[in-house]
């Protein structure tokens, strides 16, 4: 199997162990991964005259009973594979009927349903290895009084199930992997390939340090933010949350109004990276508040663009010419009524996802997966921005 001599390369097909097992959620992923697993791995057994693969897809099913108990099946044999388990705990389209009623599959469901697969798996697997792209319950990552911890607890009950590594993409807080400091845990990001769909959608950009501007919406984000406005070599400002803490809407205490810390944004193009777009009222505030400073055009990123009030005020706000895009990912579920949007865009992760797993299928190192340093410059060279 083949993937990029830089990253993996093996002269011996024979040994190839890898199976991936998507829960229901994330089959789709899952598909597009295996498509350039079996590419790759094809590639490299027509040289050396071997046998070629249709998939590294294991079938396998979750039924529920009338009462909504459901149970794991796995119908291949797993036996001695390097198991990797795909799992999206966001994905809510996904319905099971229970007395009758038809039910969207919650984040809790889909997590019974990892659990119930790995249950089925017996210990028959040489090694599992758990890709959630977005972490269950990963928005909590501290007690901040008598309330769960429900991600350190997931993690916790992955390890003693056997579970010996988990791969995610931009944790909340990547903090919370100390609850298994004994347990692999890679947090990578879609940074690379964010800026990447930036540049064919929009090749007009001008990313020079007196047209284009790296905004963090909340102290929360300057990670990543900070990470954009150095490989661009370009200014960062950042909105912080001033809160009503004495008041409690929909379990969280509401915004009174963004302050903003930074240079001057009028005339410049603006970048504003987070990790999750949910409601998108913070995110369009600050919008507004950068076009009220005289700012051009916003592109807004987010690894997770959930839309959990839908597009409506998205669509408004675009009309009124608040923001230009809003780039995200496919490593989560992303409903059709949000891809026809003219302003959404997707960038497309499956072949990193496969990048990944067939890296730790061979034991290779990730590191240059972790840190995409070197892609994004040459990528930025070969655009003329460098």
């Amino acid at each position: 199997m083949k993937v990029n001599e830089e990253i993996f390369k093996i002269s011996d097909v024979k040994d190839v162990d890898l199976a991936v097992l998507p829960t229901e959620g994330a089959k789709e992923l899952a598909k597009m991964v295996d498509k350039y697993l079996v590419e790759w791995y094809n590639d490299e057994a027509e040289k050396n005259n071997l046998p070629k693969k249709k998939t590294f897809l294991i079938d396998s099913k979750c039924p529920r009973f009338t009462t909504g108990d459901g149970k794991g099946i796995i119908n291949d044999s797993v036996r001695g594979k390097d198991l990797f388990f795909i799992c999206d705990v966001g994905n809510y389209s996904i319905e099971y009927t229970m007395f009758g009623t038809p039910n969207r599959m919650s984040p809790d469901d889909h997590y019974c349903d990892l659990k119930r697969l790995i249950c089925a798996n017996a210990g028959k697997a040489r090694r599992m290895t758990v890709v959630m792209p977005i972490l269950y319950g990963g928005r909590q990552h501290r007690r901040n009084s008598r309330e769960s911890l429900d991600c350190a607890s997931m993690l916790k009950e992955l390890k003693h199930m056997g579970v010996t590594d988990i791969i995610t993409f931009d944790a909340h807080d990547p903090r919370v992997q100390n609850a298994v400091p004994e347990m692999g845990f890679d947090n990578f990001f879609a940074t690379y390939q964010i800026l990447k769909a930036l540049l064919k959608e929009f090749p007009q950009v001008n990313l020079g340090k007196e047209h284009f501007m790296i905004v963090s919406p909340d102290e929360g984000a300057m990670g990543r933010n900070i990470y954009y406005s150095s490989m661009l070599g370009i200014n960062l400002g950042m909105f912080y949350k001033r809160r009503d803490y004495s008041t409690i809407v929909n379990g969280r205490n509401p915004i009174v109004s963004h302050e903003y810390i930074g240079n001057d944004v009028k005339g410049m193009d603006i970048f504003v990276a987070d990790d999750i777009i949910a409601t998108g009222d913070s995110m369009l505030h600050l919008c507004k508040e950068l076009k009220d400073r005289g700012c051009k055009n916003i592109f807004i990123t987010a690894t997770f663009a959930l839309f959990t009030e839908g597009v409506e005020k998205f669509n408004k706000a675009y009309k009124d010419g608040l923001f230009t895009a809003v780039l995200s990912t496919n490593l989560t579920y992303t409903p059709d009524e949000v891809k026809n949007c003219k302003w959404f865009i997707s960038a497309d992760m499956s072949k990193f996802v496969a990048n990944i797993i067939a890296t730790c299928n061979q034991d290779r190192s990730v590191s240059t997966l972790l840190d995409p340093h070197d892609k994004i410059n040459d990528m930025l060279i070969k655009s003329g921005i460098k």
